[in-house]
């Protein structure tokens, strides 16, 4: 029974979390005057330059400017002004993997990413736990 308890109280603060992440996004979609497609996921994006073909796959690897942001706009990490980053999708959070094959190469757009689709309840250097994450994206190549 106890068992069984623990595990319903788990899932309903997973359900509560999400619910906050999607009011949360829903918030900043409002203040900032955006329009977003929603998936299954919950993950929220926004392609302003659709690019062109290759789409990624989960499993590619890619090519990107980007810089990552809270709902506060504090900007957590950023390669303006760097050499553009190359990483297999494999290695990064759910959200950048769902996400990033909505871009096709030359692609621009954002992505508005919950927390159980980003870090969860970890803590990161610069992001707070169940922080939900915002990437303004380029993509500029899939390989």
């Amino acid at each position: 029974m106890i068992v069984l308890l623990s595990l319903t109280v788990g899932c309903k603060k997973e359900e509560d979390q999400k619910e906050k992440d999607d009011m949360i996004i829903n918030e900043y979609l409002q203040e900032q005057n955006l329009a977003a497609q929603k998936t299954s996921s919950g993950l929220y994006y926004i392609i302003d330059v659709p690019g062109n073909l290759p789409k990624p796959t989960a499993s590619s690897t890619v090519t990107v400017h980007y810089k990552g942001y809270l709902t506060s706009g504090k900007v957590f990490d950023n390669t303006e002004g760097e050499d553009p980053l190359t990483f297999s999708l494999t290695h990064v959070i759910e959200g950048w993997r769902e996400g990033l094959q909505f871009f096709g190469v030359g692609g621009k757009g954002m992505l508005l990413i919950p927390s159980y689709l980003g870090y969860g309840n970890t803590v990161m250097p610069g992001i707070p736990a169940n922080s939900v994450l915002i990437f303004d994206i380029h993509l500029i190549n899939v390989e």
